[in-house]
């Protein structure tokens, strides 16, 4: 039972606010953004997506820059109060297409419509964009995509040779084209997040920068097949994939393949499907049959925990280089095939916490590099664009003599990315079949592959 629903900026600025029940007090919105801001319990600098502040439980998820918070005097289960919370944002892009302070603010008469239908004096009625539909009767002002911040290649779709930029999955559901007309076409997304953890790498010489990568720990992949229609009339659809998949652990190993055009099988840990999703045929030749609903969703969720290889290596060296000083070696090289392209690559590293000064030696000649020193949180910044292999040397400066390991206090390294058109489990969308089709129109079909870091770690 929900008491309230508010979506803050990342200014704090309200805006939305519904009051379903009225036992919680009207300024909740500032509490919780001033205890969220300045939050410093249990030594961490984020606030937890769920805490209680005098008597009042918070829920809160950010998604794009918005915050978008639940309370409640009761004690409700977290993880239905965070699903409720990612659904709620969910159908309110797919009805506006664009999720933003902006749409919000153009679209708030549509948007509290939509928070009046789906909760009902605190209690949950429906999340389904699909059954909205018939309770819904505002249009949305469609934002134009286009002045969104750029979010570079990996939002490129496929189909052949063909590419869709991605700003084509914005529109709202609802929506028709200039014209009345209502472009007919299905999206399909293959989002891979991927968990690495590298042991500690191996200096080869003593006196010399060769470093060698220390091994994988632990590799994990979480997928998910997110598919968004834009079809008229919800023709059944087939989707077809690859026919090596095996569900469940058979002691088969896939590491040693090169890229996502490698042979041997895919094998995936466990996965779960939509409830639209008909597995009669799926058993025999891995096709998924389903009518889409209207809106975005998720067609199947999987988890592999075989070995896979990492797109990126990450060998790391610190050692001291004086009383108060020591040097940092981080050398980052691409695994995959140079025809595939990394964006937003972000390294970083913790350093000791009496570090006073960083001075960086970066490549000569190459582009677009950045490296920062942040002395506010101890942390070494190292932003990469392009290149198949770079490296790093940064020279510290420590306010006081180290009389334990350096290693302890510093580390580990992380790295955050986005591969577009690359995914490491290997799994493929073989087909997609609709079946209503006529000569006047062939739905389009696009497909995106997404390759993203969740966790990817190297220990010192």
């Amino acid at each position: 039972m929900i008491s309230q629903f508010f979506v803050l900026s990342q200014r704090g600025d309200n805006i939305v606010f519904r009051d379903y029940r009225g036992d919680v007090q009207k300024g909740s919105a500032e509490i919780f953004f001033r205890k969220v801001k300045f939050w410093k319990e249990d030594g961490k600098e984020e606030a937890p997506p769920v805490f209680n502040l005098d008597g009042v439980n918070y829920f809160h998820v950010k998604v794009v820059g918005l915050l978008f918070v639940a309370t409640t005097r009761i004690n409700l289960s977290p993880s239905l109060a965070l699903e409720l919370l990612q659904r709620i944002a969910r159908v309110i892009k797919d009805y506006l297409g664009v999720l933003s302070e902006e749409s919000l603010r153009k679209n708030f008469v549509l948007v509290y419509e939509l928070l009046d239908e789906v909760i009902d004096f605190g209690y949950i009625q429906t999340t389904s964009t699909e059954v909205l539909k018939s309770y819904i009767f505002n249009e949305p002002i469609v934002v134009d995509a286009a002045r969104m911040p750029p979010i570079g290649p990996a939002a490129l779709f496929m189909q052949g040779n063909k590419r869709m930029p991605g700003t084509a999955v914005t529109k709202s559901v609802v929506a028709n084209e200039p014209g009345g007309r209502k472009r007919e076409e299905i999206f399909v997304d293959i989002i891979e997040k991927i968990s690495v953890t590298f042991s500690s790498s191996i200096m080869l010489s003593q006196g010399r920068p060769d470093l060698e990568q220390g091994y994988v720990l632990t590799s994990e992949i979480d997928g998910t097949i997110q598919m968004k229609s834009y079809l008229t009339g919800n023709p059944e659809i087939r989707l077809a994939l690859n026919d090596d998949l095996y569900i469940g652990r058979s002691g088969i190993s896939n590491f040693g393949y090169s890229g996502s055009s490698g042979t041997g099988p895919v094998i995936l840990d466990d996965c779960n499907f939509h409830e639209s999703v008909h597995m009669d045929s799926f058993d025999v030749d891995r096709t998924l049959s389903l009518v889409p609903p209207d809106g975005e969703f998720p067609v199947m969720n999987y988890r592999i925990t075989q070995e896979f290889k990492p797109p990126f290596s990450i060998n790391t060296l610190i050692e001291e280089a004086g009383t108060l000083k020591a040097e940092v070696i981080l050398k980052i090289r691409a695994e995959f095939p140079s025809s595939i392209t990394a964006n937003t690559i972000l390294v970083e590293m913790p350093l000791p916490a009496c570090t006073t000064r960083v001075n960086f030696d970066l490549e000569r000649g190459i582009v677009g590099q950045n490296a920062d020193f942040k002395e506010s949180h101890k942390k070494l910044e190292w932003s990469i664009v392009g290149g198949s292999e770079h490296t790093l040397r940064a020279k510290l400066n420590f306010s006081q003599e180290f009389h334990g390991n350096i290693t302890k206090e510093a580390g580990p390294v992380s790295m955050t990315f986005t591969i577009p058109m690359y995914n490491p489990s290997r799994l493929q969308v073989k087909y997609l079949q609709i079946a209503k089709k006529t000569k006047t129109s062939n739905p389009y079909r696009w497909v995106r592959y997404v390759t993203q870091a969740n966790s990817y770690v190297a220990r010192i």
